[in-house]
């Protein structure tokens, strides 16, 4: 049996209002949050139970769009979006050391534009869970459908914004979750599922789209940043004639093994920026140093702990840089820490500031979710769910979704290498869908804040200057720009 408080959040709405959060004290919120959960059918008498934190606009919530935020991974919580992102709050580091954070309103957040439902999604991941396992095995295909029926089940409950504009967003492995979900919304739409959900589009950053454009983007990306020569580039493009996801010979790995060479040791989810080490003890340091050969500044970790930077965590979701997700079971981020010869996990991510606050029972309690001893600990990244990418190539699709008219905005952080916006730029383009406003800047607070191209079907790509695989956590200010002005249709 679930708990008395998992009961009373499948009741009105108005049971799941959060009225306080540990460690916000600046007067109440500027708009109205709920958090709870829904449930949908599973393997099992328990089903499903889907996570959602709902933050209405803090402008005209009757009026302004919906929008679904989902992060990637897959296994990956939207309260990294939350958190670390778009959320309402800008999070500090709690003083004493070690406290929970200090919660400081947001002046970029999304929701000063939007309603923004956070969901983790599919269950077993962040603060989603059945208490069947045999619910964790999951793929591209069930997880839409799953989250298309928490969709229905959400408005069911909220149906004051049914006529709201309705959006689906989301980054990285999103990139798969957001078009999956966008057709299974469409169908629903089609079929006469109710409620009807007035669907309008849907927004993709720094997103996963085909193995092809995907792993084909790094060499183009490396050689335009100048991270490889010239004649690195040549010798590359020569041995591998275009083709650098799959070596075809010998020849093409040795020169491919140049270029990881390179850009070792570069953050690959934003080059501009130093990555974050989890500290590990001495001894173990040593044995990586016996181990492998790393950086000086690596070797002192076990000696000195490095600061733990809040708004400049760099924890990709995604694969690692060279190989595209392949079709099947793909490995989860921390099934490849586990497997990493150091022990310290992922490198390049700091997640203490979302785990302390998440795993903190008060916090559960005022977000009206479930207590570690049935929801489990709270990850950014969990190893409990089993995962098919079934989905294949999104362009069909994208090609599908533009056809029928629903609005397309894909942007990507150009100092990304995990999923490099050459590869974005490429397949969005291989639609041949006709260029209406060709290649350009745009501006946000009077300066040059990135490039787009648009075309017609209501297709945009769109690029933003000097971020990484997580826009808006480096370029806050002009991640509102242009997520504010194409929600409203207006000219980027």
């Amino acid at each position: 049996m679930l708990s008395s408080l998992f009961i009373a959040n499948e009741a009105a709405p108005e049971t799941n209002l959060i009225t306080k959060l540990p460690g916000f004290s600046n007067g109440s919120f500027p708009s109205k949050h709920y958090g709870g959960y829904i449930t949908i059918a599973g393997i099992g008498n328990t089903g499903k139970n889907l996570f959602y934190y709902f933050v209405e606009s803090e402008r005209h919530p009757e009026n302004d769009p919906v929008v679904l935020w989902l992060n990637g991974g897959p296994g990956c919580s939207s309260f990294d979006g939350f958190v670390y992102e778009h959320g309402p709050f800008n999070f500090e580091e709690g003083k004493p050391k070690g406290s929970l954070p200090i919660l400081h309103l947001n002046p970029y957040s999304w929701s000063k534009v939007s309603n923004v439902i956070y969901l983790d999604s599919p269950a077993g991941v962040g603060l989603s869970f059945s208490k069947d396992p045999r619910n964790y095995e999951t793929g591209d295909l069930q997880t839409a459908s799953d989250t298309h029926t928490f969709l229905v089940k959400w408005f069911e409950q909220f149906p004051e914004f049914l006529s709201n504009p309705f959006y689906i967003s989301g980054e990285s492995y999103a990139g798969i979750y957001v078009p999956t979900l966008a057709s299974q919304v469409a169908k629903g739409i089609k079929d006469g599922t109710k409620p009807i959900i007035n669907f309008k589009g849907y927004m993709v950053g720094n997103g996963v789209a085909d193995r092809k454009f995907d792993g084909n983007a790094l060499v183009p990306f490396a050689h335009g940043m100048g991270l490889i020569s010239d004649s690195i580039y040549e010798e590359v493009e020569a041995a591998c004639e275009g083709n650098y996801y799959y070596a075809q010979s010998d020849i093409c790995y040795q020169k491919l093994e140049r270029v990881d060479q390179a850009i070792d040791g570069l953050n690959i989810y934003n080059i501009l920026e130093p990555c974050y080490h989890r500290p590990i003890t001495e001894e173990k340091a040593n044995n990586y140093k016996q181990n492998t050969s790393i950086p000086a500044s690596f070797q002192q970790l076990g000696k000195t702990e490095k600061p733990l930077p809040v708004r400049t965590r760099m924890f990709g979701r995604a694969w690692p840089y060279r190989a595209p997700v392949e079709v099947g079971i793909v490995t989860l981020w921390p099934q490849l820490a586990a497997k990493s010869v150091s022990g310290v996990s992922v490198p390049c991510f700091n997640d203490e500031i979302a785990t302390r606050w998440l795993n903190d029972k008060a916090v559960r309690e005022a977000i009206h979710a479930e207590p570690e001893s049935v929801a489990g600990a709270w990850d950014l990244c969990t190893s409990r769910i089993h995962y098919n990418h079934s989905g294949g190539s999104m362009i069909p699709y994208h090609l599908n979704l533009t056809m029928q008219g629903y609005r397309a905005l894909i942007f990507s952080g150009d100092h990304d290498m995990c999923v490099p916006f050459t590869g974005s730029e490429a397949w969005t383009r291989s639609l041949g869908y006709k260029i209406v406003d060709e290649w350009r800047n745009w501006i946000s607070n009077g300066d040059v804040a990135g490039y787009l191209q648009e075309y017609d079907h209501n297709l945009t790509f769109l690029t933003i200057k000097g971020a990484g695989h997580t826009v808006p956590e480096y370029k806050p200010q002009e991640a509102l720009h242009f997520y504010s002005r194409w929600l409203q249709g207006l000219r980027i």
